[in-house]
Parts: C-alpha cells; sequence; structure tokens
C-alpha cells in the first residue's frame, strides 16, 4: 500500500513538473511570437523611412503643409491627402457606428427569434468576406447615379452651405465616405456585439430586478459595462478605413485639392499610392514612400489613442 502511494506521488510530481515545463515553453514561445510582431512592424516602418529618406531631407516637415504634387518638377506634398484620408474616414465612422453599435445591440437582445439572429449575422459579418473593388464597381454604378441625383438637389437648395457649395461631378469625398461606413460596419458590428454578450448576465438581471426598464438596463448598464470593447471596435473600424485603397480610389475622385464640400473630388494618401507607385522615378518615389510613411504614423496613433481610451475607460 505504502508503494502504491509512492508511486501515486511520483507521478503525480511527474506530471507537475512536466506541466510546469510545458507553461514555461507556452511563456517563452508567446513572449517570442510578441517580439517576432513587434521587430516586423520596426522592420516595416524602417525600411519605408529608408525609403522615403531622399524625400525627408528635401522637403522636410512642409512635406505635410504643401497642397501642391508635381512629379515634372519634383515639388510634392501631402495635406489634401491627409485631409482627404482624415474627412473620408470620419465621415465613414459617423455613418456606421451608430448602425454598427445598434445592429450589435438588435443581435446581442432577444428582440429576434435566434434563427433569424444566426441568420443577420451571418449575413453582416458577409459584408467582410466581399472584397473591396466590388465596392468599388457597386459604387460606380449604383451608389454615384443616386447621389449625384440627392447631390444637384442639396447643391441647389443648400449650396450657401459649405459641405453642399460645389455641385456634384460624380466621384466624390461623400461616395467615398458612405463606401467605408459600409466596409467598417461588420467590424464595429462584430466587435461590439461581443463585448455586448461578454457582459454579465448578472448585471442585466441586477438592473431589471432594481426596476429599470429593458431600454434602461441597455444604455445606462450594458453599454457601459461593453464600452471598452465599442472604443476598441471603433478604433479599429478608424484604422481600416484610413488604410483603405481600392473602393476608395475607385470613388473619391484622386483630385489633389482640398475643398470644404463634400460634393467635391478629393484624394487620400492610399489612393495617392495606388495612383502613382507603378510609374514613379527618381525623387517622386521617395515622395511616396514619405507618404506611406505619414499614413503608418496616422495608423500607429490611432492605435495608441485607442488603448488609451480603453485603458482609461477600464480605469473608470
Amino acid at each position: 500500500m505504502a508503494t502504491n502511494s509512492q508511486n501515486l506521488s511520483s507521478a503525480i510530481k511527474n506530471r507537475s513538473d512536466i506541466g510546469k515545463s510545458l507553461d514555461r515553453g507556452f511563456i517563452w514561445l508567446t513572449r517570442i511570437f510578441a517580439l517576432a510582431v513587434a521587430a516586423t512592424l520596426l522592420w516595416i516602418a524602417i525600411q519605408v523611412a529608408i525609403g522615403a529618406w531622399p524625400a525627408i531631407q528635401k522637403f522636410g516637415l512642409s512635406f505635410l503643409a504643401n497642397s501642391t504634387w508635381n512629379p515634372v518638377k519634383d515639388e510634392y506634398g501631402v495635406l489634401p491627402q491627409v485631409y482627404g484620408t482624415i474627412i473620408s474616414s470620419l465621415i465613414g465612422l459617423l455613418i456606421a457606428v451608430p448602425i454598427g453599435v445598434g445592429t450589435a445591440i438588435l443581435l446581442s437582445e432577444n428582440f429576434l427569434p435566434a434563427k433569424v439572429r444566426l441568420v443577420l449575422v451571418f449575413l453582416v459579418e458577409l459584408l467582410a468576406a466581399i472584397p473591396s473593388v466590388v465596392y468599388g464597381v457597386w459604387g460606380i454604378f449604383v451608389l454615384i447615379p443616386i447621389l449625384n441625383n440627392i447631390g444637384r438637389w442639396l447643391n441647389t437648395y443648400f449650396g450657401w452651405f459649405p459641405l453642399f457649395s460645389t455641385p456634384p461631378t460624380g466621384p466624390g469625398m461623400l461616395p467615398a465616405g458612405i463606401i467605408l461606413a459600409i466596409m467598417t460596419l461588420p467590424i464595429i458590428t462584430a466587435i461590439s456585439r461581443d463585448a455586448l454578450i461578454s457582459v454579465p448576465s448578472s448585471l442585466r438581471q441586477a438592473s431589471i430586478g432594481l426596476g429599470a426598464t429593458r431600454w434602461e438596463t441597455i444604455f445606462q448598464v450594458l453599454i457601459p459595462a461593453a464600452f471598452s470593447g465599442i472604443v476598441s471596435a471603433v478604433m479599429l473600424a478608424l484604422g481600416r478605413a484610413m488604410g483603405e485603397t481600392m473602393a476608395v480610389t475607385m470613388l473619391i475622385g484622386n483630385s489633389n485639392k482640398i475643398s470644404a464640400s463634400l460634393l467635391a473630388p478629393a484624394n487620400t494618401i492610399s489612393s495617392l499610392l495606388a495612383n502613382q507607385f507603378a510609374e514613379a522615378s527618381g525623387l517622386q518615389v521617395a515622395a511616396l514612400m514619405y507618404a506611406a510613411l505619414v499614413l503608418f504614423v496616422l495608423t500607429l496613433i490611432v492605435n495608441i489613442l485607442a488603448e488609451f481610451i480603453v485603458l482609461r475607460v477600464k480605469r473608470v
């Protein structure tokens, strides 16, 4: 009997040692992967910066304040592209955030039968699987004709307002913003839904038990509890919108001018790179790499800001 007890304790000790070794190995493996991701990010930034160095030396920070892009005279600036990148992304978010969060609430609560919710979740996630070029083609042949009619009416009756001060010419800032809203909608909806579902059911039950209505529970308990996840979804969607290339290139008009009108053509950094990199040479390549570095920094700032907001919300 004593021998059996000794064998059992020896086996437990051996398994414990193996388990600890596996735990340490897993920890080191995850550390290696994390360092590999950071090293890859740093390597990409260094390579882009090396390619952009001639333009950085020649233009410096004036590159960000200059509106001229003239390959003939080697004069380059990305102010219109930075403006177009930020404004088109914000337009997309202004449309996508309320729709996406509202859809997430609908799909996370028992407003609909489970089978219907399952189908809707599949359809929303299916939007993320559609190639961006398909969105671009749809935008050209369906969205732009509709927006042209609306834009002409807005320009006719509200042309005094800066946002509608120019007649629509087809591609422009508004079509690009709407297509970005559609493309970022699955990200916001899916992550916000996961955040709402992960809220403990005890919070919902306690709120209803204290006399709160269903909508009071949703807006005063569930959404605040899932707010960090919703913010993460919005910031991730913003980064996705800022980097979108093909669909925006097809719909924004690729005009290197700054206009307050949403109906006027514009440009983004991604569209600039897609349109000109294939035929660029000399200093123009360096200027395009500099523009890519600017976009890299913008997306990095967005992610840092998202992490900061999430940490602040968790502390509260």
